[in-house]
């Protein structure tokens, strides 16, 4: 390789005497996809900020690009440096055109007045190079959160940015918005542009990766080239020890059968779920599987009662059951675990005793009206110890704990009514490798103690690592089911075949 475009050498920061990172090494070159990787809480995010411009580093370090010392004061200073970074909540202006967006900060006026016209024509070439479908008058309230991503990438090389940071840049794009996004990724790195991608998942990783460093708790573990990156390698890095245990999967399936915990039977909504039948069984974990806008997350709605029904009835335990809301369905001992935690789950200013103590608020009420505090509180310490829930304490924000631990705590909640059945809807998204193996062990040791359990996934080797069988959806149908047996495994050509139609085509 040529000369690196990026050499920090030695950097550490502290937050009130904790220190976040500890002399921390990263070197990155032009025309590569170099991944960072690591659980919650390693210094990913920190040692991004300090390139960025919005930390400033402890004294001893030295940051050098293309060569040359540099001292990066702030986001602007980062900016002249050329290094743009896009956060995973990104950082645009609705209610502004893509080219008021791109030029946020550096408008362009005549006598005083917003010169729109002459940024309109400063931003289309780079559009136009991006493939981009929309216009650079267009309200950016108005663009999916693809073409969203595709602006914040039209502003860095608008701003003539050599290193751009990417944190998590997936995360709420569908996988034709993210194979489009790759596209753009590869076309990027071939023009010379020096890419950092943050990502929990492997599959992008080896994708797009050139290089993967990783860190763990604030410390550089080493870096892999691109021949040697494989994912045992990568967890190994990042967790610290073996993953042979990776997917926990201990409980019997078999154990259960015979003793149907839900049954759905006929499920419809009217538009895009047309008929569905399943049976989750005590002790078994079922997977859902499908593409998205199968009518997976839909179908879990109608049996909890967060959507209306045209048809269908559900049994628990051989009784009929008529569930018309969430918490009817709580009450009767079914649990859902929403896909989006932030927005549906939990109340991120609340603090984590609140949010794990609302499902039972009601019984655990004094003459009716008062909270027990001591049940609350032992109830959320028994879910940080049982859960290895990592926080101060019970009473900090839930909105200031990592996805991992958040996702726990919503989990606690949930497992505070003793469930008879729960529904996990995609469990592990937004959640790092440590974090993913624990709620694996989490959801096998509850199907060992009985709790039947369903899973909508579209992590297809999560759900063949967890899963006993899957169901698989297509075009809001059940299209069929691949089980595990002694001598056969469950295979994602298995799946796909069922989810894309394409199961009968080899016969």
């Amino acid at each position: 390789m040529n000369e690196p475009i990026l050499e920090m050498r030695g950097v550490s920061k502290s937050f009130f005497g904790i220190k976040a990172l500890r002399a921390v090494d990263l070197t990155v070159y032009a025309g590569e996809v170099h991944a960072l990787m690591g659980e919650n809480g390693a210094g990913k995010s920190t040692l991004m900020k300090i390139l960025s411009g919005a930390y400033r580093p402890d004294p001893g370090g030295e940051i050098r690009i293309e060569g040359k010392p540099v001292h990066i004061h702030g986001p602007l200073g980062g900016r002249a440096a050329g290094i743009s970074i896009i956060y995973q909540e990104l950082s645009l202006a609705p209610n502004l055109s893509v080219a008021e967006n791109i030029y946020l900060g550096r408008e362009m006026s005549r006598s005083g007045l917003l010169a729109r016209g002459a940024m309109r024509e400063g931003v289309g070439p780079i559009l136009e190079r991006l493939g981009a479908d929309f216009t650079p008058s267009t309200l950016v309230a108005h663009l999916s959160m693809g073409q969203r991503q595709l602006v914040e990438i039209a502003r860095a090389l608008h701003a003539r940015s050599k290193i751009l940071i990417m944190d998590e840049p997936t995360t709420a794009l569908s996988a034709g918005e993210s194979e489009r996004l790759f596209a753009l990724i590869r076309q990027l790195r071939a023009e010379g542009l020096a890419i950092i991608y943050i990502s929990h998942r492997m599959d992008e990783v080896y994708a797009l990766g050139d290089r993967v460093t990783v860190l763990r708790d604030g410390r550089l573990v080493g870096s892999l080239d691109k021949q040697d990156i494989r994912a045992d390698a990568i967890v190994r890095m990042m967790v610290g020890r073996d993953v042979s245990s990776f997917y926990k999967k201990d409980h019997d399936p078999e154990a259960g059968k015979g003793h149907p915990v839900l049954t759905a039977t006929d499920m419809a909504d009217g538009q895009r779920v047309k008929g569905c039948s399943l049976t989750v069984h005590a002790g078994e974990v079922v997977g859902l599987a499908g593409l998205i806008g199968a009518g997976r997350t839909e179908l879990a709605h109608l049996i909890v009662g967060a959507a209306p029904k045209t048809s269908g009835h559900l049994e628990l335990e051989g009784q009929p059951i008529d569930i018309r809301t969430p918490g009817e369905a709580l009450e009767a001992g079914i649990a859902y675990l929403t896909e989006d935690r932030k927005a549906l789950g939990l109340f991120l200013d609340m603090s984590c005793l609140d949010n794990i103590n609302l499902a039972v608020i009601g019984r655990d009420a004094k003459l009716g009206w008062f909270l027990d505090r001591d049940k609350a509180r032992e109830r959320a310490d028994r879910a940080f110890a049982g859960l290895s829930i990592r926080a101060a304490n019970a009473g900090v924000p839930a909105g200031g704990l990592s996805g991992g631990n958040q996702q726990k705590v919503l989990l606690s909640r949930l497992l505070a009514i003793a469930p008879k059945v729960l529904i996990l809807d995609e469990p592990t998204r937004g959640v790092d490798v440590g974090a993913k193996s624990e709620i694996y062990s989490i959801i096998d040791n509850l199907a060992k103690a009985g709790t039947a359990i369903l899973v909508i996934s579209s992590d297809l080797p999560e759900i063949i690592g967890i899963c006993d069988r899957v169901l698989v959806m297509r075009s809001g149908r059940i299209a069929g089911e691949v089980r595990r047996t002694e001598t056969v495994p469950l295979t994602q050509e298995d799946i796909m075949a069922l989810a894309t139609g394409t199961e009968h085509l080899d016969a």
